[in-house]
């Protein structure tokens, strides 16, 4: 909360919708620094407008709380579904697709992963939020920044299998 001193911030608060993107979630599921907040917009309307969103048609994005670290001072989001669908969903639609690129080989391989590229919401979310945004990394630890693309796609590539699974189903960033 602001403590009412001219200039204060409240210590939480809602991720915000955008232009081209649309919290889907309630208010509650991404309570947030407002640091953390300004973040999540800036990166999330540049991800929205480079996917064809607009304020005609806005993408959404679903939020739920997490429960450890970060998440519970609001230094930590975690987004779980993009356009109305759940990461895990868009990361199963993206290894088939490379399953099927790496069965058809040459051309059609690379035809068929740049559509992928293009269409994938949740990848194209995830190497958004790699290439544009400033995340937390803490003396010692990672970038925070991990989901289902960590691996391939990430600023910090190197996790556990442990840390890898439990991030199978959403996007955490934590500033």
């Amino acid at each position: 909360m602001a403590d009412g001193r001219p200039g204060s911030e409240p210590r939480l608060v809602t991720v915000p919708s955008g232009s081209a993107y649309q919290v889907a979630s309630s208010p509650s599921a991404a309570m947030v620094t407002p640091a953390l907040a300004r973040e999540l917009r800036r990166v999330l309307e540049v991800f929205a407008r480079g996917a064809g969103f607009d304020e005609r048609r806005p993408v959404s994005a679903f939020f739920k709380p997490g429960i450890f670290g970060h998440h519970q001072v609001g230094r930590a989001a975690d987004i779980y579904a993009i356009g109305g669908i759940g990461l895990d969903r868009w990361k199963a639609r993206w290894d088939e697709a490379l399953r099927k690129a790496r069965e058809a080989g040459g051309s059609v391989a690379e035809g068929e992963m740049r559509a992928e590229r293009a269409t994938n919401l949740g990848w194209r979310l995830y190497t958004t939020m790699a290439a544009e945004g400033r995340w937390a990394q803490p003396y010692g630890y990672p970038v925070q920044l991990f989901g289902p693309w960590t691996r391939t796609e990430g600023p910090w590539r190197y996790i556990s299998d442990r840390l890898l699974h439990a991030h199978r189903d959403h996007i955490h960033v934590a500033k």
